[in-house]
């Protein structure tokens, strides 16, 4: 299998980053949503936001990476009628500009009192507040916080079609698009 992609098959770098960073971002998701009920007595209470906002970081990162790499790349063609087309690339956009979203409020969440992003305990993110960028914003982190949660949600609905959209195109139109993100060859 090739690095970069072709205009039928995507290469080994795309492959790699979108399962990578599905798997973090449904972890997320997970994470996110078990550590909310957690109480100020129980072990994960200050474990669990660490690992979310490291892990969070590390998407932000693969995120640019990603952009950056398909920028950079042909696009395997996508089959299907003009509307999947047309959908699919609306899809596509719709994840990359909630995922960013989700990554700045979650920054902002973090950053609201001044403090920066500790990314397992190997590298500091300095706060925007202590940079005054964004001056005094009152409830900043309450804000910030309930724009993460929702958006969370969206991007999980989002996740959901994407992936029953690929599934269909797999099993019931034989496309191999799919397939192809697995970086399987066609049966045709």
């Amino acid at each position: 299998m090739q690095l970069r992609n072709t205009s039928s098959h995507y290469g080994l770098v795309n492959i790699v980053l979108h399962w990578l960073m599905a798997a973090m971002i449904v972890g997320l998701f997970g994470l996110g949503v078990y550590m909310v009920d957690l109480d100020y007595y129980d072990r994960w209470y200050n474990k669990g936001p660490d690992l979310h906002r490291s892990l969070g970081m590390i998407v932000a990162v693969l995120l640019v990476l990603r952009l950056s790499w398909r920028c950079l790349n042909p696009h395997p063609q996508m089959t299907g009628k003009a509307w999947e087309t047309y959908a699919a690339h609306r899809m596509a956009q719709s994840l990359y500009i909630v995922l960013f979203a989700i990554v700045i409020s979650g920054y902002l969440v973090s950053t609201a009192d001044g403090r920066p992003i500790v990314i397992f305990n190997w590298i500091e993110v300095p706060a925007v507040l202590s940079l005054d960028l964004f001056g005094d914003i009152n409830r900043l982190e309450d804000k910030a916080g309930l724009v993460h949660k929702w958006l969370s949600y969206l991007l999980m609905v989002l996740v959901s079609g994407h992936a029953m959209a690929a599934v269909k195109h797999q099993v019931i139109d034989r496309d191999n698009t799919l397939g192809r993100m697995l970086g399987l060859k066609s049966r045709r």
